[in-house]
């Protein structure tokens, strides 16, 4: 029996000039004891060609039509989303969506668990060929090679089915059916593997809006013309299996890891015998990226209504950043890079919830302070 929902309260985060609500937990278990969240428990297809659905919450103002869920990005200010008010513990996405066109417009389709481990799809606005797959754990951003871009000609033209199987031994990325990535907790950066109750965010927001510093924009691909829109990505249906059952997910001591994950009423794994034949299957660790697009960052979207770019690095050049015992590659003054030197900014959900130590006078007086993650 699919078990009740409770719908999530979505609050907004109020701003700092130093601050950023992109992904954001409202309370993150790793470090206070947290409610227990509802637990989706069971296998659904969610078919938003017929309207909205009362098992996820919009954000932003999304409209629904023939295409289905319709996020559209028409001014300053806009970025309509939807999430769900429950969770999944490992389980079985399909998104059959497109994505939205515009230099500077940001796509996103996002698992993301209240302690911030993420497993991500990402497009952006100016390239119509490729897409992007990502991981975040815990929101730790002490690494930069996790973003990897896959053949995805025409996302902006027409609807493909993004799939994301995801259990406790591996994460599979599919197009179309075909496998293009898989992670495993070995293959994963060391306590990185993503591995606690998720819920579902899909929406579009500008990152090439013209408040933002130079760098932001130039990593979404550029200025974004709003008389130029407007942007709309479109999400059809979403077909969602939880691998897991019960009413409710409670972390029951604050490792963050899976095993210590207790399903109310059910069991963790305990729909396992749904586990997609995507567990058989494998491919790269990561595959080819392209030196023409840079990677983005994790998370879906902001969620306030007025844009504030963090001042922090890398979107304002310091002297140093110091992460203990994890050197930064080699790249341009102020840019993280991936292993193949592309433009690769962190997870937005470290952004915001780690505490940041900012160099004031870095320049000056050749001072710097960390940023902990």
């Amino acid at each position: 029996m699919k078990p009740t929902i409770i719908r999530a309260t979505l609050g907004l985060l109020s701003l700092s000039a130093s601050a950023l609500a992109q992904t954001f937990s409202d309370c993150n278990p790793l470090g206070k004891t947290c409610p227990a969240k509802a637990a989706f428990g069971s296998s659904a297809t969610f078919d938003f060609t017929q309207g909205r659905s009362s098992d996820f919450t919009d954000v932003g103002s999304p409209n629904y039509g023939s295409g289905g869920a319709e996020f559209t990005i028409s001014k300053k200010g806009d970025a309509p989303l939807v999430q769900s008010n429950w969770y999944i513990m490992f389980g079985h996405v399909e998104f059959v969506l497109k994505a939205a066109p515009g230099k500077g417009i940001v796509s996103s389709a996002v698992l993301q668990s209240d302690d911030l481990d993420e497993i991500d799809w990402e497009w952006l606005g100016g390239n119509n060929v490729l897409v992007q797959s990502n991981y975040f754990g815990k929101g730790y951003t002490d690494s930069y090679n996790r973003g990897a871009t896959h053949d995805n000609v025409g996302n902006h033209d027409s609807f493909h089915t993004y799939t994301i199987d995801w259990t406790s031994k591996q994460i599979v990325w599919q197009i179309d059916g075909k496998t293009v990535r898989v992670l495993t907790p070995d293959t994963a950066e060391p306590n990185q593997y993503p591995q606690t109750p998720m819920m579902v965010r899909v929406g579009v927001w500008a990152g090439g809006d013209s408040d933002n510093p130079q760098g932001t924009i130039d990593w979404a691909g550029g200025e974004t013309d709003y008389s130029a829109g407007p942007y709309t990505m479109y999400l059809k249906s979403l077909k969602v299996t939880d691998y897991s059952t019960g009413t409710k997910y409670k972390y029951t001591d604050q490792t963050g890891s899976w095993q210590s994950i207790e399903a109310e009423g059910g069991s963790v794994n305990g729909n396992s015998a749904a586990e997609s034949v995507t567990s058989s299957l494998s491919a790269p660790t990561i595959t080819s990226t392209v030196a023409s697009i840079p990677i983005p960052w994790a998370g879906t979207h902001r969620q306030t209504s007025s844009w504030v770019t963090p001042n922090v690095w890398p979107w304002v050049p310091t002297a140093t950043a110091v992460v203990p015992k994890k050197p930064r590659p080699t790249c341009p003054e102020g840019w993280q890079c991936s292993g193949s030197r592309q433009l690769q900014p962190p997870s937005v959900a470290s952004v915001i919830l780690s505490p940041v130590y900012i160099c004031i006078l870095a320049f000056l007086v050749g001072l710097s302070f960390p940023i902990w993650h």
